[in-house]
């Protein structure tokens, strides 16, 4: 026969009463049916756990330590029950997240500070990924939310903006306009380029190419790097400059300046995205944190 919770139950309350007839008050059973209950557990385990008399009930060795075992059984429960009610309120469980260069260096760290502290059962697992990336992740579900390069068209999404970067000249720390204060991005017209390769960084090189454009010329990209790092030391070694979101300000590389763009009324967003149809409750959580939130600056 196999033990389920009521055996469990009708031992628990006889050993702590040691009186069949108060157990089964406290039980709401019948006195029989306890004492049938207790014989079946007794059986099932092969072990006598209960001395009975006219006048007492005494626990024996074997007793004693299934007690203290059905009483972590109990424990182990009510953990278990308090954890699924915490997860289908969205209070724990894992996230997954993915995020750019842009959303590193800018305000993912606070956003991670701020979501930990509000809840800190929810679990974070962060997953690095061009824009492109993570929206196929995002439909694959292999991820739940993408801080992304937006705005973001597909229908499938929703989204909430956390970034906003002013586009800044990247330039090499001998560079003739790194003197300057600002740069007119005409005056990088004849330049050389180093930028995110155009298949990791394929919606900042929209942005960019469509800023470049109406200042009249197309940027002469002679070399790529597939992360902030690489165009930062390409920049720092004299191969060429770079255009990026301000919020690069944040990544301190020797060799390099930054100097705001004149003029320039564009800027580039990041986005939080996510599949809209498909939202669990640890996920409405992050999302409802997401618009009370506030960025650091």
């Amino acid at each position: 026969m196999r033990i389920d919770l009521r055996h469990l139950q009708a031992f628990q309350a006889v050993a702590e009463e040691l009186h069949f007839r108060r157990a089964a008050e406290r039980l709401h059973v019948a006195q029989p049916a306890l004492s049938r209950t207790i014989q079946q557990l007794e059986e099932s385990i092969g072990e006598v756990l209960l001395l009975r008399s006219n006048r007492r009930v005494e626990l024996t060795e074997a007793g004693r330590a299934f007690l203290t075992g059905s009483k972590a059984v109990f424990e182990r429960l009510d953990i278990a029950v308090e954890l699924a009610r915490k997860a289908g309120a969205g209070l724990n469980g894992q996230l997954s997240i993915g995020y750019t260069d842009f959303a590193i260096s800018g305000e993912l760290p606070s956003i991670l500070d701020g979501v930990r502290k509000q809840q800190p059962e929810i679990r974070i697992e962060l997953v690095y990924a061009s824009t492109q990336q993570q929206l196929i992740d995002l439909k694959q579900g292999n991820i739940d939310f993408g801080l992304v390069t937006g705005p973001i068209q597909d229908q499938e999404f929703d989204s909430i903006a956390v970034q906003h970067d002013r586009f800044v000249a990247v330039l090499p720390q001998r560079h003739p306009l790194a003197s300057q204060s600002e740069v007119l991005l005409e005056d990088l017209a004849h330049e050389p380029f180093v930028l995110g390769s155009m298949h990791s960084w394929t919606h900042f090189r929209r942005h960019l190419d469509a800023l470049c454009v109406d200042a009249g010329f197309l940027p002469n990209v002679i070399q790529e790097a597939y992360n902030s790092e690489g165009v930062f030391g390409f920049v720092a070694a004299n191969i060429g400059v770079s255009i990026y979101a301000e919020c690069s300000s944040n990544i301190s590389r020797k060799g390099v300046v930054l100097r705001p763009l004149r003029g320039i009324g564009r800027n580039i967003v990041t986005e939080v995205a996510w599949v809209k149809d498909t939202v669990t409750p640890i996920q409405q959580t992050f999302i409802d944190f997401l618009k009370q939130w506030r960025p650091s600056s």
